[in-house]
Formats: structure tokens, C-alpha cells, sequence
């Protein structure tokens, strides 16, 4: 619980009427005022104090401009990527680190009716008019309280006008819902700009999960804002439909931009579900180097080892010291599985390489001196993958090392790239996973009758 400081007057005196220093106090309040845009990826509890998912959106009834909105529930992602409902009379405590429920939760996926409104999805960005100035500006967040009824309403709107100059940033204001007009009308045309800011706090997998459930349109204006890097990044993690949905309405000189920073072997399995004279064009349309790599995985058959690799693994020279090695996995783009192994090869150090001499595991170099060479730490009694190797041969060989990658060569012995657990699991997995995924398993606790919240389902 916050404190803050608090003057008992502006100027105190004592009984004796002499004058003396203002006294402060230590208050203690109880924060009753929540920022939606706050909200988002904390933590949903039950009341054993188990996760049981994470707030994604928060669900509002907008219904005239007369009437106060209030706030019907939150959007929450359990286990699975599966989108909930849960209404706010299951919402016990809110507060700036997590979210507690009744722990009576319906699994049903979330599925928006036409009197609701998604805050972070549909009223950010939305353009509104300050009644008392008649200045226009954009809804960058919406703060909620609970009213004395116990119910949640939305109490302000902060709004932030256009900006003057090339680098000046408009004014912001936080503002009663009253004060502004345009809240509850539906744009044609609706910026983006604050979406993509909370979309960049986001890790890929959450940002590609909130995409996928916005409208099309809106999902175009997100899409239109987000840099070519980050949009990499989620395509990455969005269904294939998703993908090729959201490539094929782009200009084809920005898909090939995207398709440059996504991962080769990413990359690759994006243009295979592309009409082919499409895919053509957009290679052609890439940095050579990009292409090449790209075009190199497109020739293995699918399902193999040589399909599924990354050509863009930890390669070092034989000279290379544990140092060196320390110094490149540290590179925050590196997925995990990725920074486990380093690869020692002859030159050249690009895939394919020169003879690949050994790998050298990340736990081990962290036992060995800075100073040392990693040659003299390599794993030389580990088989290489080869790049026909099927699917099961491949699961079957990381279980057998106990690895999360492992090398693919050619029958040269050069380094191809490497499979990793992740490309793995992309491959077994059924293609709709992320949509069909199984239904967690929620603690749930009944409520005591005549309970708040004890009434099952949606509001």
C-alpha cells in the first residue's frame, strides 16, 4: 500500500499561538484508479495464488456519449495461447504487479460481441475532441475505478494532441470521460501509433497473439506502423494463414525488407506458401547474401534436417578463445537453443563452412579461462545430423545427446547449419497448434453462495 505526504495545514500553530513549521504525515491510500494500457501482460492469480494466465485487453461497454462506459471484464490468455473471458465480478484485487480472480473461470474462448469494445485493441489511437478547447487529439490510455456500486467504469481518458514541428510532442491531458467527444464513435480510419508502443513492450509470441485477434482493419494500420525488424519478429510467431494474409497486402518492396529480417529458415517456409511467381519475385527482390540463404533451404525436401536448419549458428575459427565464444552468445538476438553450442570450423566461417572441427557447449566454456582456446573444449564424441536426416531422425538424435541443437554437414564434413529443438518442435507440431491448442487446466473454486460473482458466465 503507497504512502504519500500530506500537509495538516499550510502553516501550523500551536495551542500557545505561537507559529511554528508545517507538519507532514505519512498517509497511506489505496490506489483505486487503473491505466488499462498498465495493465497488459500482468499476471492473473487465483486465490491459491497460482498463475493461471496474463490480461491482455480489457473489455468496455461503449454506448453513448451520455452514459458512463463501464468496464465488463478482462481479456485474459491462460495456458495455450487460449483467450478467456473473465468478467470483473470474478476480479478480486487489482493492482500495479497482478491481477487476483475468484478462480472460477470459464475457458470458452473469447469471442467479442457487438455491444463491446477492446480498449488496447480498438479505442487507442482513436481520435476524440476536448469539449471546453475543441482541440483534437489521440486516446494514448483509459484509466478505470471502481464506483461505490462495486462496479468498474471508466473515469479518464488521457489524450495527447498532434504535435507541432518536426520533433515536438503534443501536449497531454487526463481528462474526465466527459470532457472529451468522439469516444464511442467508430473511425474509418484510426491511427496506430500507441498500439505499436505497447505491442514493443511485448514479447514476439504475446504481440503476434494480439494481432491475430484484432480486426482487419486495424490489424493493417498496426501492421502499416510496425517496423520492419519487429514485424519480423511476430510473423514469426503468427499461424501461417496469418503470415500470408499480412505479406500479401504488403508492397512488395517491404515484404521483401521483412522477409530480410526474419530468420532464413522462417523465411523460407513463409515463401513456400506463396503462389510461386509471388515467391520468385520477392527473392529477387532481396539482398543477395538474404536470397541465397533462403533459396539454399527451399532446395532440401521438407521435413528434413536441411529444411528446417538455420544457416546462422555461432561459427568460430579454431583461434577463437572462450572469450571470443562468451562475447558472441551474449548477442541478445540469439534464441536461446541457439547459444547453447558454438561451432568450430575451418575457413570460411559462413555456411557452408570448412571442415567443422567440433562444437564446444555454453556451460562448459563457462568453466574453462577467458584466456583459453575453445578448440581445446570441443565435444568431439557427438555425431553430426546430415542434411537429408528425416524429421524422426532428427527428434531421435537430440534426445539421444540430450541436446536443444545440433550441426548439420554435408558429406564433405562442412557446416551446413544447425537444427534446433525449436525448429523441431515447429515441424512436429500440427500447423493450426496455436489455435487448437489443449484446454488448460484452471484451479477453480466454487464462490459461497449469494457471493459476489457466484453466477457463472458473462455479464
Amino acid at each position: 500500500m503507497p504512502t504519500v505526504a500530506r500537509p495538516v495545514a499550510a502553516s501550523s500553530e500551536r495551542p500557545d499561538g505561537v507559529r511554528g513549521p508545517v507538519v507532514w504525515l505519512l498517509v497511506s491510500i489505496t490506489p483505486s484508479r487503473v491505466y488499462v494500457a498498465r495493465l497488459v501482460g500482468l499476471p492473473v492469480f487465483d486465490p491459491q495464488g497460482d498463475q493461471v494466465g496474463k490480461v491482455r485487453d480489457v473489455v468496455v461497454g461503449l454506448r453513448t456519449q451520455q452514459s458512463q462506459p463501464r468496464v465488463l471484464g478482462l481479456v485474459a490468455e491462460v495456458f495455450g495461447r487460449r483467450r478467456i473471458f473473465v468478467p470483473m465480478t470474478r476480479v478480486t484485487n487489482v493492482d500495479s504487479s497482478h491481477v487476483y480472480t475468484t478462480g472460477l473461470l470459464n475457458l470458452r474462448r473469447f469471442e467479442q460481441r457487438a455491444n463491446e469494445t477492446l480498449v488496447i485493441a480498438q479505442v487507442l489511437d482513436r481520435t476524440v475532441t476536448i469539449r471546453e478547447s475543441g482541440v483534437r487529439g489521440a486516446v494514448y490510455d483509459v484509466a478505470m475505478e471502481q464506483a461505490r456500486n462495486r462496479d468498474w467504469i471508466v473515469s479518464r481518458v488521457a489524450v495527447v494532441e498532434p504535435g507541432r514541428g518536426l520533433r515536438r510532442r503534443g501536449q497531454s491531458h487526463v481528462l474526465e470521460w466527459s470532457e472529451v467527444e468522439g469516444l464511442v464513435d467508430i473511425e474509418e480510419s484510426q491511427g496506430a501509433s500507441h498500439l505499436v508502443a505497447a505491442i514493443h513492450e511485448m514479447r514476439p509470441a504475446d504481440a503476434a497473439a494480439m494481432l491475430h485477434d484484432l480486426p482487419v482493419e486495424r490489424r493493417s494500420a498496426v501492421v502499416a506502423a510496425l517496423d520492419d525488424e519487429r514485424l519480423a519478429d511476430v510473423l514469426e510467431e503468427l499461424p501461417e494463414e496469418d503470415q500470408v494474409d499480412i505479406l500479401e497486402r504488403l508492397d512488395n518492396e517491404r515484404a521483401a525488407d521483412v522477409l530480410e529480417e526474419m530468420s532464413a529458415d522462417d523465411a523460407a517456409d513463409l515463401i513456400a506458401e506463396l503462389p510461386p511467381d509471388t515467391g520468385a519475385l520477392l527473392l529477387e527482390l532481396m539482398e543477395p547474401e538474404e536470397a541465397e540463404d533462403v533459396r539454399r533451404l527451399m532446395s532440401y525436401e521438407e521435413e528434413t534436417a536441411g529444411a528446417m536448419m538455420t544457416p546462422e549458428p555461432v561459427i568460430l575459427g579454431p583461434d577463437a578463445t572462450v572469450a571470443d565464444a562468451l562475447a558472441h552468445v551474449r548477442r541478445p538476438e540469439l534464441t536461446p537453443s541457439l547459444a547453447a553450442l558454438v561451432y568450430v570450423c575451418r575457413q570460411p566461417l559462413e555456411t557452408p563452412t570448412g571442415r567443422l572441427l567440433g562444437v564446444a557447449h555454453i556451460q562448459r566454456l563457462l568453466r574453462e579461462p577467458p584466456s583459453s582456446l575453445v578448440a581445446g573444449a570441443l565435444d568431439s564424441s557427438m555425431d553430426n545430423l546430415r542434411a537429408e536426416a528425416r524429421i524422426g531422425e532428427v527428434a531421435a538424435h537430440l534426445a539421444t545427446y540430450n541436446l536443444v541443437a545440433a550441426p548439420v554437414v554435408d558429406e564433405e564434413g562442412r557446416l551446413l547449419g544447425a537444427v534446433t529443438v525449436d525448429d523441431l518442435l515447429d515441424h512436429m507440431l500440427p500447423a493450426n497448434w496455436r489455435d487448437d491448442a489443449p484446454r488448460p487446466e484452471v484451479p477453480a473454486r466454487e464462490p459461497a453462495p449469494g457471493a459476489p460473482g457466484s453466477a457463472a458466465g458473462r455479464p
